[in-house]
């Protein structure tokens, strides 16, 4: 607390939402309701009374909202953001000698005590609210004279509990007020908060085998993933595959002629960064792909590589960008044991770092104006943090709409301060979360934390890099299983598509990775096959569209089982009058059941009535009573309940 004087009593501490106390914004979205909350605290057992001011960073009128104490000298106030972008905030508390006045004299007068001095007291705090108001207020008048006269009776015991006392609380001395410092909190479009991603490689959409998809073959696409529920459609880098050192299939370290590369090896003779590979289309095609996406509500976005192929033009018009070994060779990227020989680290550390930050900038800058607002940023963390936080930061100045994915399986700390710097979302390690302790330690952890605050995960049950061991040997049952988590658990999630869809979960002997990896071969997909696991995601998506309860990561509060193998847990949206409960059988192959122990309270449901569920995955029908219920699920089946609460 700042600007201490012998005056102000009132201290604040423990403000939410902050990050590493105000070094970096907290993050919002528009159009929610947002809670703010801080501890506030006094000597004595005066009344306090406290206020949140916020406004956004353009804005010169600060707007008060009032705050309430909850427990414990714990405070909230809540603000639902209209405007995107970068809001300040400040919290405001102060000795209200009102209030304290007031409950005094309601408790003296209920215990039949003389009150001619306190009815005094109280015209003295009316009267000197009254000389600084700067419009008269002939009630104030009234009251005064009341109590001047020793005059109280119950209707001027209520006016002055209700009217005067809202009155009074705009008249307070700043020289006894106490104030944090400035906060920042940048508040984000919806789509930051809530998104339903969906992954594929352009170059295998071609509807004749042997064929090079193009953007046109996946906008032929488009009706098919929006009727799936996806609003966000991530491509793998569209740009030229760099023809040296080219990797062939399976990560192989020679390529036939006929094998296309690995899209993440970028540039070649045909450009770099700000060129498309010649064999997807044109400019104009990959714009009418952006256009025609929008009509079915659904966004391209974009990966965004920094780094180059040995044939990128970088390599020759900037050789200082790159790092060279002393036997004149360029340093390629490497991850010991692991060698990639078609890719070329930048070098962050070159005496040139200005030029390469505002090339890499332009690289952006580009592709905005082509009309792409989602960037999936691949390995982020083996890049500098100081770049993205400037670079996120300045373009977000002028576009506060873009959003940033980080594609980062690293460190806990790195991947924090990727999310701090200005990353929107970020993968996280869901992937590798399986038993019922971890998924809800992990998950307290994102939501119970100061993370909550600035880290938005994205879930990602597989991605063309990583088959975990989960799905390679628990078939579609763990495949439904694993997407019914993501969906349910993250507000954000994606998938890598057509191979999720059709349960390919072949790995490469020794390693987390698919075999026969579509990284570096073009696949063809029938795109009009069933598959159960791609009829139970479209009506995931559906569900999570029509229950605003799964359009919030941090709501989530778990329910109590004596069965590891059986998790449970309970979202609301309290506005939305949203109420669900969520059942995952874990173990992929066996029935599991147990006894759950529900919050009711946090679904706010009277205990001595019966409540009813709904399941939104089976349609089916329930009635339970009282917080402990019985739960049984067969993997074979449906391994989960969605239940709709009604009472």
């Amino acid at each position: 607390m700042n600007n201490i004087t012998g005056q102000r009593r009132v201290y604040i501490s423990g403000v939410m939402p902050t990050v590493d106390n105000g070094a970096y914004p907290s993050k919002a979205t528009v159009h929610t309701a947002f809670n703010f909350t801080a501890d506030i605290f006094a000597d004595g057992h005066d009344q306090l009374s406290a206020s949140l001011f916020i406004r956004h960073e353009n804005d010169s009128e600060w707007q008060e909202v009032g705050m309430r104490h909850l427990i414990n000298d714990h405070w909230i106030a809540s603000y639902r953001f209209e405007k995107r972008g970068v809001h300040l905030f400040a919290i405001k508390a102060w000795v209200n000698h009102y209030d304290s006045w007031i409950s005094g004299l309601v408790k003296k007068l209920n215990a039949n005590q003389d009150v001619r001095v306190d009815l005094l007291i109280g015209a003295n705090l009316l009267e000197e609210a009254a000389a600084v108001l700067s419009t008269p207020d002939a009630k104030l008048n009234q009251w005064i004279t009341a109590l001047r006269e020793g005059h109280i009776d119950e209707d001027l015991l209520k006016e002055l509990t209700e009217e005067a006392r809202l009155i009074m609380r705009l008249h307070r001395r700043e020289a006894f007020t106490s104030v944090t410092p400035t906060y920042k909190i940048e508040a984000e479009r919806r789509k930051a908060g809530y998104s339903t991603w969906y992954e594929l490689f352009p170059r295998s959409t071609a509807a004749i085998p042997g064929h090079h998809g193009t953007f046109r073959d996946v906008q032929r696409l488009l009706p098919r993933i929006a009727q799936m529920g996806f609003d966000v459609l991530y491509l793998p880098p569209i740009h030229p595959i760099g023809e040296v050192k080219r990797k062939g299939k399976n990560n192989a370290l020679v390529a036939n002629p006929e094998e296309p590369g690995s899209p993440w090896a970028i540039g070649s003779r045909h450009g770099g960064h700000k060129s498309i590979h010649p064999q997807l289309g044109t400019l104009a095609d990959f714009q009418e792909l952006i256009s025609a996406a929008k009509d079915y509500d659904i966004e391209i976005a974009m990966d965004i590589a920094f780094q180059c192929a040995p044939d990128h033009p970088y390599v020759q018009l900037h050789p200082n960008w790159f790092k060279w070994r002393p036997d004149g060779t360029i340093q390629y990227a490497e991850n010991p044991p692991k060698r990639y020989e078609d890719i070329l680290p930048f070098d962050f550390e070159t005496a040139d770092w200005k030029n390469l930050w505002n090339e890499l900038k332009s690289v952006l800058d580009y592709w905005i104006e082509v009309g792409i607002s989602i960037f999936r940023i691949d390995n982020p963390h083996t890049k500098a943090l100081a770049f993205w936080e400037w670079v996120i930061g300045e373009i977000r100045k002028e576009k506060p709409s873009v959003i940033f994915l980080a594609e980062a399986f690293t460190r806990p700390r790195i991947m924090e301060q990727l999310a701090k710097g200005g990353f929107n979302q970020s993968y996280s390690y869901f992937t590798w979360r399986n038993t019922k302790w971890e998924l809800e330690t992990y998950m307290r952890e994102l939501t119970k934390t100061e993370m909550r605050h600035y880290f938005r995960p994205c879930f990602w049950p597989n991605t063309p890099d990583i088959l975990p061991p989960i799905l390679s040997e628990g078939g579609e049952n763990a495949h439904i299983t694993r997407v019914i988590l993501a969906a349910t658990l993250s507000a954000n999630y994606g998938l890598y598509g057509p191979v999720y869809e059709f349960g390919i979960n072949d790995p490469h002997p020794g390693k987390e990775e698919y075999t026969n990896n579509e990284k570096y071969e073009i696949k063809h997909w029938n795109w009009n096959r069933y598959s159960r696991t791609g009829e139970i995601i479209a009506r995931l998506n559906r569900i999570r569209k029509q229950h605003p309860a799964l359009q919030n990561t941090y709501n989530i509060e778990f329910a109590e089982s004596q069965n590891d193998q059986l998790i449970c847990y309970v979202k609301v949206d309290h506005e939305a009058q949203d109420r669900l409960i969520i059942a995952v059988n874990l173990d992929l192959f066996h029935t599991q059941g147990a006894l759950v122990k529900i919050p009711l309270s946090v679904l706010q449901l009277d205990e001595s009535r019966s409540y009813y569920l709904f399941d939104l995955l089976s349609g089916d029908k329930y009635e339970w009573f009282g917080e402990s219920n019985y739960i049984e699920l067969n993997p074979y089946l449906m391994p989960a309940h969605v239940f709709y609460v009604n009472q």
